[in-house]
């Protein structure tokens, strides 16, 4: 596998006419509510809401950034099957072909994105659409640049050096669809549209910039604007995580889809509704003072189904053995050994210590009954069987 310190080529970022959404997009977010009866029909309702295909351009392809957040079936974890499909036969429906979508993950040091594709039975709708998943980490197939931004970075060229900031060439010039989940997260309290192009955009040494993770995000997003065409995220509520996310959560089944062309906004948004101050959280409220976006809810305007602004769910976060300890790595006591620990050949051990709690203590233990519960008692797991057929 090639290494960040390998020689590559070169790609200056160019300065787009604005950082953030169009004008008229910008602070708008769509929210409908759904069944499993209606859920692909109402994929497209939100999308054409949100501003669906004007936000795009119709003469580049579409990345879909899928989310899979663990190789083992939580819900609220990963993109959904009917996500995906909804999403898809959206782009089809308006001229997009087959050829022109390409879904695509990277891989993080913890998770095994093909195993996670198939256990939350992405396979099925991308055979029929006729789909080929483009595997991130697979660098004897997908080039990686090192990538100059036009904009002011701030933390990224600290992290990574000078002109060794490197991101897959496939994703340059091309559209970009965003598909994660409503839910909680240890480290930024909630995940979506933002973090999303955290596991699409950087290597797997990406955990260098945890300690930086809300200024990593922003840096991040200014570079989204630089190399894609169009932006999107049509982000699935439909079964949303509380708790220690991304993976040991308590899941909630609640019937929401949200679609904005505005990344901030869509994040601000579902933090509302999950009960969190959005501009208390740092990356959306450095992403909205550096004009990315916007994050204050008083200026977000919601069209569908306008009441779902009211909602509070009383999400709460918490912490995991292991979630505790990577804090104690980052922000805490141990961080004078972070560079020891995570950037030698010490490194392994944190990853053996993530799989041995969530793979072999957690999901067996916790994690396989809350799942096992959804899947027998509720239509949205019903739904989940029938795509795995």
């Amino acid at each position: 596998m090639r290494g960040i310190q390998e020689e590559l080529r070169l790609v200056e970022g160019k300065r787009p006419a604005q950082y953030g959404p169009p004008e008229n997009l910008r602070g708008v977010v769509a929210a409908v509510r759904t069944s499993p009866e209606t859920v692909l029909d109402d994929i497209r309702r939100v999308m054409e809401l949100a501003g669906f295909p004007a936000a795009l351009d119709r003469a580049a392809a579409t990345i879909l950034k899928i989310n899979i957040s663990w190789h083992f079936y939580m819900p609220a974890c990963s993109t959904t099957p009917w996500q995906f499909d909804g999403v898809v036969q959206a782009l089809r429906d308006v001229g997009w072909t087959p050829e022109d979508i390409i879904p695509a993950q990277n891989s993080t040091v913890v998770v095994n994105p093909r195993s996670g594709s198939v256990r939350n039975h992405l396979i099925k709708p991308a055979r029929r659409h006729g789909l080929e998943f483009v595997w991130l980490f697979e660098k004897d197939k997908v080039e990686w640049v090192r990538y100059r931004p036009a904009a002011e970075m701030l933390v990224l060229e600290r992290i990574y050096g000078e002109d060794n900031i490197c991101i897959p060439a496939v994703l340059i010039g091309k559209n970009a669809i965003h598909l994660p989940t409503v839910k909680t997260h240890v480290f930024t309290t909630t995940t979506g549209a933002m973090k999303n192009a955290f596991g699409g955009l950087l290597d797997l040494n990406r955990h260098w910039t945890h300690a930086n993770i809300h200024e990593t995000l922003v840096d991040l997003l200014k570079i989204q604007y630089e190399i894609h065409p169009g932006l999107m995220a049509v982000m699935d509520g439909t079964i949303a995580g509380s708790g220690p996310g991304p993976r040991c959560m308590v899941p909630h089944v609640k019937n929401v889809l949200l679609a904005s062309a505005d990344q901030v906004a869509i994040d601000a948004f579902a933090a509302k509704i999950m009960g969190f101050d959005p501009m208390r959280l740092g990356f959306i409220r450095l992403a909205h003072e550096h004009g990315l976006g916007v994050g204050d809810p008083r200026e977000i305007r919601v069209v569908g189904d306008e009441d779902i602004a009211e909602y509070d769910w009383g999400f709460t976060v918490g912490d995991t053995f292991a979630s505790r300890g990577q804090k104690a790595i980052y922000w805490g006591p141990l961080k004078p050994l972070e560079h020891c620990l995570l950037r030698t050949c010490m490194v392994p051990w944190s990853y053996a210590a993530s799989r041995l709690y969530h793979d072999l203590f957690w999901y067996p233990l916790i994690g396989y009954w809350r799942a096992r519960r959804i899947l027998k008692t509720t239509a949205w797991g019903a739904l989940f069987r029938q795509y795995g057929r």
